[in-house]
């Protein structure tokens, strides 16, 4: 059980034709072999407006993405909600997300990034790194203990968010 209780969403994204870029979508796959319960995972490409109607329906959320200058081996962070200028189908960041779940849905979810150094980003391919995995397998053991001792907030790291600079 994750979170005690509550329902948790982890939000993946990235993309997988692009070696560490697809660091979201590897960290999905391999969470989902878990089974935890009141746990859902999604994997997509980016992050879009739509997501802000699906995460308003949990406690937590936990935004997961490549990062290319991000703390090794990964970072775990709050994410407060902001509000963006305008949205675009490109630039949806996790805090806009959860501003506009807040002002559209009354939303109160809580709002974590995860962001995985990867270190090949500029070529085409669909490996990753074997850096990239060697820190992918630390963030999933990671974020499954948080998991299961039930508190997200006890797991935050000191460092400052890492917010998609990995996408491409």
């Amino acid at each position: 059980m994750c979170q005690a209780g509550k329902k948790v969403l982890i939000l993946c994204y990235g993309n997988p034709g692009r070696l560490d870029d697809g660091l979201g979508a590897a960290f999905g796959r391999e969470f989902e072999k878990f089974r935890l319960q009141g746990v859902d995972i999604d994997i997509d490409y980016q992050l879009n407006v739509e997501d802000a109607m699906t995460l308003a329906e949990y406690d937590s959320v936990v935004f997961v993405d490549a990062c290319i200058n991000g703390q090794e081996p990964f970072q775990f962070n709050l994410v407060e909600p902001e509000p963006a200028i305008s949205y675009t189908s490109h630039s949806v960041e996790p805090e806009h997300l959860l501003s506009l779940a807040k002002e559209m849905f009354g939303s109160k979810t809580e709002g974590y990034a995860l962001g995985i150094r990867g270190y090949e980003f500029n070529e085409f391919g669909e490996e990753l790194s074997p850096g990239a995995l060697r820190n992918l397998e630390l963030a999933v053991d990671f974020l499954k203990k948080a998991c299961l001792e039930g508190n997200f907030r006890e797991a935050l790291c000191p460092a400052p968010l890492c917010s998609g600079e990995g996408r491409n």
